[in-house]
């Protein structure tokens, strides 16, 4: 028979290890580390970065205007060998069918970036159809490509939203960092915010602006010259 000493300090041994994994375990979820090895980068269904423990990063170009700066941005892609994802919007498509083609034949991924720039949160199932299938048919009809990545206009997104995305076989996609080229016509500013703790997994929201185009090749050169390979998004997101 064990001393009734021994049988109260293994007891007493037993809680504190379960106090101490307790404690660890709540430190953990409000600091947002996992101890199970899963993906952060999904919330919601919605993806708000690729593949976290790579080397790779996206710079996602909408469009909806700024046609003017596209073949500028294009040269400098082409110059340092840069494919990436341009999200086009479907009444921007009808106007600038060449452009398209020009930005798809040079190895660009062609996303969705919906139809008329609406918020689909807002929107009902049947709207979010519209406005992602409108633009879908479209590219289809001029490309003859299936796209498969959807980012919400303006971000605005709802439960809906991703389910007629997820139902049209699209991903939903958001961002890790926005340049905010649209409102901020700062080229040091877009530069910094593109750059500044840059990591592995990085979607980084960019527009065909003035002064995105002067920001862009010094982007491109820092973010390679710190080892990223700036690549699609859907290569990012593998």
């Amino acid at each position: 028979m064990k001393p009734i000493f021994a049988l109260n300090f293994k007891s007493h041994y037993i809680n504190i290890l379960i106090c101490v994994m307790l404690v660890a375990v709540s430190c953990f979820a409000v600091l947002g580390i996992s101890i199970v090895s899963t993906s952060s980068n999904i919330v919601n269904g919605v993806y708000y970065s690729g593949n976290q423990n790579s080397n790779k990063i996206s710079l996602m170009i909408n469009v909806y205007w700024g046609t003017e700066y596209l073949d500028g941005m294009l040269e400098i892609l082409e110059k340092y060998d840069v494919k990436t994802t341009f999200f086009v919007g479907g009444t921007w498509v009808e106007q600038e069918e060449e452009m398209l083609k020009k930005i798809y034949d040079q190895g660009h991924e062609i996303g969705n970036h919906g139809y008329k720039h609406k918020d689909q949160d807002k929107l009902s199932y049947a709207d979010n159809q519209t406005e992602i299938l409108t633009t879908h048919n479209l590219v289809k009809d001029i490309l003859d490509v299936e796209m498969n990545l959807f980012a919400p206009p303006s971000g605005a997104y709802s439960k809906t939203a991703v389910e007629v995305a997820d139902s049209l076989n699209y991903s939903t996609v958001m961002w890790t960092r926005d340049t905010i080229d649209w409102r901020d016509h700062d080229a040091n500013l877009i530069y910094e915010r593109a750059i500044k703790n840059a990591k592995g997994g990085d979607l980084i929201l960019m527009h065909p602006t003035k002064c995105t185009l002067d920001a862009l090749e010094k982007i491109i050169t820092t973010l390679q010259g710190r080892g990223f390979k700036l690549t699609t998004v859907s290569d990012n997101l593998s």
